[in-house]
């Protein structure tokens, strides 16, 4: 097969290709309409530069970090798509650094990786976001990076995010109309900053409709499905068992809802369960469940953006490169009225 170059796509896009060359290294001076317009003839082309022959000609790398905890996680695979496909659309490459925090020395090592392969700029995910020693270690490199759901310090840094309060604030919400009144909630991992706003949101909409929360039916898990069994178990074997559990991510609701089936509880009849993010398994698992679909490739996508802007190096504080991404209540057969 004869290989696209750059004229194919100048050419295309009714462009020289010297605008494409701009477009493609994030150069400023091109009109939007224009930038989005020889972005899309690349996808379409599936054009990819010469990383070595571009490297060579500047002093970038044209490589990109994600740096991920938990690599297998659902959550993982969905940001690592978003940020291969825009990686690719905006011709660099990227590369996935999982950091293990447990590991003595992790930190040499995550810096030994970003020195040996010269990276452009890193993403950094929860909790890795909010992690102060690799934070620091990435400024005295003077690595760009952005942020996807940081806890705070919004001056540090580039970031993209969802408003998490606000998500669960709905989920919880659409229990309430449904008529629920006694709600379970299922913590997530507390070293990651949406843990805290997603349990922020339900108490907060739970205090508004004047309905108490017992301190028993609020447990902690840490966004694992292993980590919501005893927490659901605890809940379903109380004297005053809620009639429906809202669980911090989908894992964990799916450890609700096997739960339930051992227990002998018939999801929504007598429980409705509910979780976060809309993972794939929210959609094959029975019954399927009834969700906040947080846009995380959309968000991987928009840090990839925020991090090959060429204004972004020496404006991280930019409003533009604040990003907060919409969210989406889906309902699915997990929950209902209580009782039937």
């Amino acid at each position: 097969m004869k290989s696209i170059s750059i004229k194919d796509v100048a050419a295309a896009a009714g462009v020289s290709p010297k605008t494409v060359s701009r477009v493609i290294n994030g150069e400023s001076h091109v009109r939007p309409g224009i930038r989005d317009t020889v972005l899309r003839v690349v996808a379409e082309l599936d054009y990819r530069p010469n990383p070595f022959a571009r490297s060579l000609s500047s002093s970038r790398s044209y490589l990109l970090g994600l740096l991920l905890d938990d690599p297998g996680s659902g959550y993982a695979a969905d940001v690592q798509l978003g940020a291969l496909l825009r990686s690719r659309v905006r011709s660099y490459h990227l590369v996935v650094e999982p950091v293990d925090l447990t590991i003595p020395g992790w930190i040499n090592d995550v810096e030994g990786s970003i020195r040996a392969l010269r990276l452009d700029g890193a993403i950094l995910t929860p909790p890795l976001c909010d992690n102060i020693k690799l934070l620091e270690m990435l400024d005295l490199a003077a690595l760009p990076y952005v942020r996807i759901s940081p806890r705070g310090d919004a001056d540090r840094s580039g970031m993209v995010e969802m408003d998490d309060v606000a998500a669960a604030s709905d989920m919880t919400r659409h229990l309430i109309e449904l008529g629920h009144r006694t709600i379970g909630f299922i913590k997530g991992d507390p070293n990651h900053s949406a843990s805290r706003k997603r349990l922020d949101g339900f108490l907060a909409t739970m205090a508004a409709a004047g309905l108490a929360v017992d301190d028993r039916h609020v447990l902690e898990g840490d966004f694992s499905f292993r980590s919501a069994l005893g927490p659901a178990a605890a809940l379903l074997e109380q004297g005053n068992r809620p009639t429906a559990i809202f669980a911090s991510n989908d894992d964990m609701a799916l450890g609700v809802l096997v739960t339930a089936m051992k227990h002998g509880i018939a999801v929504p009849e007598k429980l409705s369960v509910v979780g976060f993010d809309d993972a794939p398994t929210a959609r094959v698992g029975w019954p399927p469940l009834t969700t906040i679909r947080q846009p995380k490739a959309d968000m991987a996508a928009a840090a990839i953006d925020i991090l090959v802007d060429p204004h972004y190096r020496v404006s991280v504080t930019d409003a533009g490169f604040r990003r907060m991404l919409p969210y989406e209540l889906i309902v699915r057969e997990s929950s209902g009225p209580p009782n039937g």
